[in-house]
């Protein structure tokens, strides 16, 4: 039934109940947006481990905080951007205190397009990777998030983050077989002119971009950076050494996000030319997810400039 589910949220709500019947610690907290966020398909099935606390997004933290403290499982679910106003609680109570609390934030990035920038959360990334303790997770379409979310609130004991839009998931993996593992990165096409390096549903831009590449002579790798912390250091640097120039795409701010977390390794372990696209303002409100990407310039025409930019200047330096 899940494989036909393209709607992040949707996937979301069915991939909870499953977790929900397999494992009984389980359980789910939310600010008032279990209908969005479809989180209230778990709260349909399991009423007693199912809580709403109300428009109170630090309360939602520190809740599931102690719900961790007693030994369940919490994850808690909400919008992207609401989450940040507990960011103070998700440091002190869960961070600080290494308790295991998953964080699903929905209608990350661009993808509450109709609501405009107040709900478009481009800096979260950058926001919860420098947290001590805290693994931050971008799947990059629906099969990203079947393939790790069960994974990661049954097995993994320390806090995460886990990325998603609202509903937008056009197929960048959904073919591929591969086991999740924080501290991977995944390769999605093989290359050796240019690698395009990303997360999240931007990548179907950069695999679109990477065909547009092919018939111009240009070979292009592009990597799934589904796990941004722990970040997959070795893959960088082998990528680095093998390729030779980095384009990072994202559908986040550029400042402190994937793109930085990759520019920090290449720069410490094997410095090549690299080009970053990202965001660099607020979002706006727009009728779809894809015409923002074009609008701010995150679209595969973006991803093409970039990589011949660099390829050009790299063989100009040559």
């Amino acid at each position: 039934m899940l494989t036909s589910i393209k709607s992040f949220r949707d996937a979301l709500g069915e991939l909870l109940v499953e977790i929900g019947e397999e494992d009984q610690n389980v359980a789910v907290v939310t600010a008032d947006v279990g209908k969005s966020t479809r989180a209230i398909k778990f709260g349909e099935i399991f009423k007693d481990r199912y809580f709403n606390v109300g428009i109170s997004e630090q309360h939602m933290i520190t809740f599931a905080a102690g719900l961790a403290r007693a030994g369940a499982k919490p994850v808690v679910v909400a919008f992207a951007a609401f989450i940040m106003r507990a960011w103070e609680q998700i440091r002190n109570s869960v961070a600080r205190m290494n308790l295991n609390v998953k964080i699903v934030a929905t209608h990350a990035g661009y993808s509450d397009f109709a609501d405009g920038s107040s709900h478009q959360m481009l800096e979260d990334i950058a926001l919860m990777r420098v947290l001590p303790n805290m693994n931050v997770v971008v799947p990059a379409d629906v099969g990203d998030l079947r393939r790790c979310l069960k994974r990661i609130v049954v097995e993994v004991k320390n806090p995460t983050y886990v990325r998603i839009g609202r509903d937008y998931s056009p197929p960048v993996t959904e073919d591929m077989d591969y086991r999740c593992e924080l501290g991977k990165a995944y390769v999605l096409r093989e290359g050796h002119d240019v690698a395009i390096m990303g997360s999240g549903p931007i990548l179907y831009e950069a695999l679109q971009a990477a065909k547009e590449l092919e018939k111009m002579g240009i070979s292009v790798a592009v990597v799934n950076v589904l796990s941004v912390k722990p970040i997959d250091r070795e893959a960088i640097v082998k990528i680095a050494k093998s390729v030779g120039r980095i384009v990072t795409v994202e559908e986040h701010m550029v400042f402190g996000g994937v793109g930085s977390a990759i520019a920090e390794v290449v720069a410490q372990e094997y410095p090549v030319p690299m080009k970053m696209i990202g965001a660099t303002t607020f979002g706006r409100s727009a009728r779809s997810q894809q015409e923002l990407l074009e609008f701010f310039g995150l679209d595969r025409k973006a991803i093409v400039k970039a990589c011949l930019e660099v390829v050009k200047n790299r063989d100009r330096n040559a």
